[in-house]
């Protein structure tokens, strides 16, 4: 198995209450297919769907837990970027569970749970740097 993850699924309780947050955050899919809302996002796709559908095609039963134990992380050029994604999140429902601050590796992060419980950190970490067409890239060991 190669290492890449291509598409990244979240199960959504209501797929239009999920699929406005995110367009109050600014993103848009490039395509929508039967409730499946695809975004392109550097070289990963994001996807929401619904919940329900997701569990069945998985064939995991849904017990409702509220922690999957996974957080997404989006990763921005700033401090000031951190600030202004939260407050975007705040705005449109999302639960802050970490209030933007400094870090102990020296960057600067909060976060938030969307509307459907899934933990997003917005962080910007000075060692991470961004190529020309925004994915991010690890220092060389």
């Amino acid at each position: 198995m190669e290492q890449r993850v291509s598409l990244l699924t979240l199960g959504v309780a209501d797929y239009e209450r999920a699929t406005a947050f995110y367009a109050a955050l600014g993103w848009f899919p490039v395509l929508e297919i039967e409730e499946t809302a695809f975004y392109q996002a550097n070289g990963l796709v994001f996807t929401l769907w619904s919940r329900e559908k997701l569990s069945a095609d998985m064939d995991v039963p849904d017990d409702g837990a509220r922690w999957s134990g996974i957080a997404l992380a989006h990763n921005v050029r700033s401090p000031d970027e951190v600030h202004e994604i939260v407050e975007q999140a705040r705005a449109n429902g999302a639960e802050i569970t970490r209030e933007p601050a400094e870090t102990f590796y020296g960057g600067y992060a909060g976060a938030f749970r969307d509307l459907d419980g899934h933990v997003w950190e917005i962080a910007h970490n000075p060692g991470f740097g961004f190529d020309e067409d925004g994915d991010i890239v690890l220092p060389a060991r």
